[in-house]
């Protein structure tokens, strides 16, 4: 597959003119990375765009003392290093999870074709607020849930990136671990107790979300807060609300 070709299989380049796209594709390039090996390093500045072709990477923080922190994991149609746009800022540690193939772009060209691409620019801009909102979440689990929460909490986002029942291809209870702020011991024995109540089950095919409600509870019952929803959109017309005065 040409590099154009993949370009048009990832929604945000999906949009992009024809010649925007050609552009893209003189000025990219692609790479492999080996498993485990290392893409970015969380003590350098970002200066690159990376979108990923193949495999997986996990973006994550290493604490002195060798604690490691998973804050996201990304596979094939994503993308990181949006904030390279911005500043020279020392971004997170970046990992191949799997045999990678990556798209690297300079941020001088990657400026450039923001510049005429505004759907691009939407697209980034759209990527960033997720983000944020996602960290959001992370650092209200961390603060508000306990361990089993964190781990429920996980489970259905993970659900949800599927059919909202089954997980088929579940990270090891080391990796959930260090997605959830936890240990593995802690991990596995909060598996264990949602297995025993029945609320999933687990085989070797993956995890089954068997009690929805259960889990959707036992991941707020100590956190109690609605997630945020998104804002309406605004009609300048209709709108009636107005300023105080």
């Amino acid at each position: 597959m040409t590099v154009i070709s993949h370009l048009r299989t990832i929604p945000l380049f999906a949009q992009l003119r024809e010649n925007d796209l050609e552009e893209l594709s003189r000025v990219a390039h692609a790479r492999d990375y080996p498993k485990n090996s290392l893409i970015v390093s969380g003590h350098e500045a970002l200066d690159t765009f990376y979108v990923i072709l193949t495999g997986r990477v996990k973006s994550m923080l290493i604490a002195e003392d060798g604690r490691e922190v998973i804050l996201s994991i990304r596979g094939a149609g994503e993308f990181f290093g949006e904030m390279a746009l911005f500043d020279d800022a020392p971004a997170s540690t970046v990992i191949a999870m799997d045999d990678a193939r990556l798209l690297q772009l300079r941020r001088e060209d990657l400026y450039r074709i923001v510049m005429g691409a505004p759907g691009l620019a939407l697209g980034l801009l759209r990527s960033l607020c997720n983000q944020l909102q996602e960290a959001d979440h992370k650092i209200g689990g961390l603060i508000l849930l306990d361990v089993p929460g964190r781990v429920c909490h996980l489970l259905i986002k993970l659900a949800d990136q599927g059919d909202g029942v089954h997980i088929a291809k579940p990270p090891t209870h080391q990796l959930i671990g260090q997605m959830v702020g936890s240990t593995r011991e802690s991990v596995s024995r909060a598996l264990g107790d949602l297995a025993a109540q029945g609320v999933i089950s687990v085989a070797h095919r993956g995890i089954t979300i068997e009690n929805r409600e259960a889990l959707e509870l036992a991941a707020g019952q100590s956190r109690r807060v609605r997630p945020p929803q998104p804002a309406p959109a605004y009609d300048g017309i209709h709108d009636r609300r107005r300023l105080p005065q």
